[in-house]
Order: structure tokens, then C-alpha cells, then sequence
């Protein structure tokens, strides 16, 4: 078994290299760069709309129709999945393999990204249809076939299969596994359970995290909805409120701490004490882990917003650029904030996960904080699990049909149970080739449609002309 997870390793880390190596670096960039300067950096311009459409109607919420949800339910959907244990073990992981640095490339990556998903999610409304049961349902696959044609079908089909895929890592097992991660980490600090019984803990967790999701999943789109509406502004309030008072109790630190991000983005071994060499690796990590978090490029959180009952795909999309803001330029960069301000040991060069970020809390907490810490974790992780659970049900509906959503929504939910029960460091990686693979027929779609998407925003702003979502 050793032998054969060795071969698996070593196949991803080819893979993985080559996925996130310079013609990755090229289209994700580049494609961002091309869209900015076409909107003439619209995610800058419009930032202050795009805030007021979000934050300023957070207590209008308007009502639910059959077969969609709010706007504001659909944001808070792909809220859910974007804002998850990427925002804590994603940013972790990226600072301890690629230095600092690589905290300044997760900014120029969401900087693009904002753009980036804006058109996603732009398009995703323009080109979404109707399914059988009446619902709402684009994203990716569904902008390439209706914008592109039936040629351009085999890659729709590349994407949904690599959506499948990814969803079980990247959306259940490894969310399931910083779940575990941070209540065993309370459950020590408390000395609860010792240490014989926490594999019987982590399994009833699963367990149970198994049940609440296909409860919620199975409960329809609308029932997602309702969920991810309370729980994510809760979490991400939380999350905040935690980490700016870590950051307030270190703040002579700050200025030293962004000194180390902007000199380990250009020279990484002068801040890593030359553990971190290379100026690429640092550049690697931080565009590969903000994609992560924020999922700009993916196109994943753009099937959520397809569900939303809004007319206007312009306006919807502006959301797309305050999630990315929210969630790599607020909550990612207060992580890594607490991690270099709080004077935690980073070892440079090693693995790392929401368990240094923990530490940044308790450091300066206390022992006590990590009841707190697991609470939020908990919540990242598990409104992650849900909006992924709509993405790979899109897209495996989009592969064979409504039929097959419920057998998919069980076996979904059971995957929570491995994800608690097993050491997952080898799927984290995995899941970020997936990643990576989902992001090439994506982008080559958003790029062969921002034509279409350049118009409609031009006429949104510019002639107050709204071009309706496909009926």
C-alpha cells in the first residue's frame, strides 16, 4: 500500500508541477490581465458598486421564486464555498512552502481575480437554462455550449467531469479532515478525550457531518439557500472579529510583518533565511492557494450564482468581484497576519495547516480560544462542504442527467466519513491538481466569451442597457 501511494505521489507531483508551472502561471494571469485591461480595471472602478449592492442590501434580501434563490442567498452560496479552510490551512500551507512572499502573489492573483470572476459570473447569468425540474441551472459548462456551440461540447464535458471529481477532495474529505484537525486540537488543549479515543470521536463527527449534509443537500437548492444566509455572514464575522484582535494586540509587529511579504515576493531566501530560494515557487504558491480560496478562474462559484432569480447578469456579477475581495484581500490576508504577527514558529520549507494557524490564535489567547477556533473552522469547513455539494450535483446533472443528483447527493455525504477517518495529506495535494485542471477549460471558455461579456458590461455601465439572462 506504501509502495502504491508512493507511485500516486509521485504521479501528482508531476502532474501538479506542470499544472501549476509557467503555462499555468501565463493563462491564469494573463487571462485576469486581459479582462482588466478591457474593462479598463473595472474591478477598481466599480468596487464601491459592487460593495453596495452586497454589504449596503444585506437586510433586503428580496424572496425566493421556484426552481432559484435571492441574489443575496446565491452570493452567500458561493460565499460558502468560496470562504472555507483555504482562507486558514490554504494560506498557512502557501506561507510555510513558499515564504511571506507569497502572501503579496495571492493579492495580484485576487487583484486579476476580482475581474476575472465578475465575467464568470457575468456569463454564467447569460447563458444558464432551465433543467426539468424548473431550476436554474449554468455555470462553466453550461456558458461553453450555449455561448459556444455544440462543437465546443467535448470541453463542457471536460469541465463537469473534472468538477466530479474535484468536489469529493477539494469540497468534502479535506474540509471534513481541518474540521477534525480543530476539534482534536480543542479536545487536547482540554484534555477531554485522550488520546485512544479519538479515532472513535472522529468517526461520529463524521458521522454526523455525513447526516447534516445530505439533510441540507437533499433539501433543494432553496433549502441551501436558507442555510448559507445565516451561516456564512455569522462565520465570516467571527473570523474577523478574532483575527483583528490578534492583529491589534501584535500591531507593532505589522509594519516588520509587511516589510517580510513585499522583500519574500521578489527575494523569498532573504525572509526564509534561504530555505525558499526561488522568487517562482513563492509566486507558484500564492497564485495556487488563492485560487483556491477564492476560486476566481475556477468558475465554480459562478454555477451558484446561475441559481440566483436576478434578471440583471451584469449586476449579479458584481458580486463576483466582492467575494474575491472578501475573501483573499480580508479574511486571507488576516490570516496571514496572525500567523507572522503573532510570532508562531513557521518552519519554512514543510507542509503546514489550519493547525499554525491555530496557533496564531492561541498564542495570543490562550489555550481556551481553539473552543472558538474549531467553532469557526467548523462552520468554513462545513458551508464549503455545501457549496460544493451544488457544484458537483450541477455538474454531474450536466453529464447524465437529473437522475442520477440523488444517488450523487448520498454518496457525497458519505465521503464526510473518510474525510474524518483518514490522513488526507496526500488528497490536499491531489486536490490541488484538480484545481488546476478545472481552471484550463475554464478560462479558455471565459476567453473565447469575453467578447460577449466586454459588450454587456460596456452596456450596463456605460447606456444603462440591461441584457437579460437567457430565458
Amino acid at each position: 500500500m506504501d509502495k502504491f501511494l508512493e507511485a500516486v505521489a509521485k504521479i501528482n507531483s508531476s502532474v501538479n508541477g506542470f499544472v501549476w508551472g509557467v503555462p499555468a502561471m501565463i493563462l491564469i494571469m494573463g487571462v485576469g490581465l486581459f479582462l482588466t485591461i478591457r474593462l479598463r480595471g473595472i474591478q477598481i472602478r466599480k468596487l464601491g458598486a459592487s460593495l453596495r449592492e452586497t454589504i449596503g442590501k444585506l437586510f433586503k434580501k428580496g424572496e425566493e421564486q421556484h426552481g432559484s434563490v435571492t441574489p443575496f442567498q446565491a452570493v452567500c452560496t458561493a460565499l460558502a464555498a468560496t470562504v472555507g479552510t483555504g482562507n486558514i490551512a490554504g494560506v498557512a500551507g502557501a506561507i510555510a512552502i513558499g515564504g511571506p512572499g507569497a502572501v503579496f502573489w495571492m493579492w495580484i492573483s485576487a487583484l486579476l481575480g476580482m475581474c476575472t470572476k465578475f465575467v464568470e459570473v457575468t456569463l454564467a447569468l447569460r447563458y444558464r437554462e432551465r433543467n426539468k425540474h424548473g431550476d436554474w441551472v449554468g455555470g462553466p459548462m453550461y456558458s461553453i455550449k450555449n455561448g459556444l456551440g455544440k462543437k465546443w461540447m467535448p470541453l463542457a464535458c471536460i469541465y463537469a467531469a473534472l468538477g466530479v471529481l474535484t468536489v469529493f477532495g477539494t469540497g468534502n474529505a479535506t474540509q471534513v479532515n481541518a474540521i477534525i484537525t480543530s476539534i482534536n486540537s480543542a479536545l487536547f488543549n482540554f484534555g477531554v478525550v485522550p488520546d485512544g479515543g479519538i479515532p472513535t470521536v472522529n468517526l461520529i463527527i463524521g458521522i454526523c457531518i455525513a447526516v447534516l449534509v445530505a439533510l441540507v443537500l437533499l433539501g433543494g437548492i432553496r433549502r441551501l439557500g436558507r442555510v448559507t444566509e445565516k451561516l456564512v455572514p455569522f462565520m465570516a464575522l467571527l473570523y474577523v472579529i478574532l483575527g483583528l484582535g490578534v492583529v491589534i494586540v501584535n500591531i507593532k509587529h505589522v509594519p516588520g510583518v509587511l516589510g517580510m511579504i513585499f522583500e519574500g515576493a521578489f527575494k523569498p531566501s532573504a525572509v526564509t533565511g534561504g530555505v525558499v530560494g526561488s522568487m517562482f515557487l513563492s509566486m507558484k504558491k500564492g497564485v495556487s492557494r488563492g485560487i483556491f480560496s477564492n476560486e476566481a478562474g475556477l468558475g465554480t462559484a459562478s454555477i451558484a450564482h446561475a441559481s440566483s432569480n436576478s434578471d440583471s447578469p451584469v449586476q449579479q456579477g458584481l458580486f463576483g468581484i466582492f467575494e474575491v475581495f472578501a475573501d483573499t484581500i480580508i479574511i486571507c490576508t488576516l490570516t496571514a497576519l496572525v500567523i507572522l504577527c503573532s510570532g508562531v514558529n513557521v518552519v519554512y520549507g514543510e507542509a503546514a495547516g489550519a493547525s499554525l494557524t491555530i496557533s496564531g490564535f492561541t498564542s495570543t489567547y490562550g489555550g481556551w480560544i481553539s473552543i472558538i477556533t474549531a467553532i469557526a473552522m467548523c462552520s468554513f469547513a462545513f458551508s464549503t462542504i455545501l457549496g460544493w455539494g451544488l457544484y458537483g450535483t450541477r455538474c454531474i446533472e450536466f453529464l447524465f442527467g437529473s437522475k442520477i443528483i440523488k444517488p450523487f447527493m448520498i454518496v457525497y455525504a458519505l465521503v464526510a466519513i473518510i474525510g474524518a477517518t483518514l490522513d488526507l495529506g496526500l488528497l490536499w495535494d491531489i486536490a490541488d491538481t484538480f484545481n488546476g485542471l478545472m481552471v484550463i477549460p475554464n478560462l479558455i471558455g471565459v476567453a473565447l466569451l469575453s467578447p460577449v461579456a466586454v459588450k454587456m458590461i460596456r452596456d450596463y455601465f456605460g447606456e444603462g442597457k440591461r441584457l437579460p439572462a437567457k430565458e
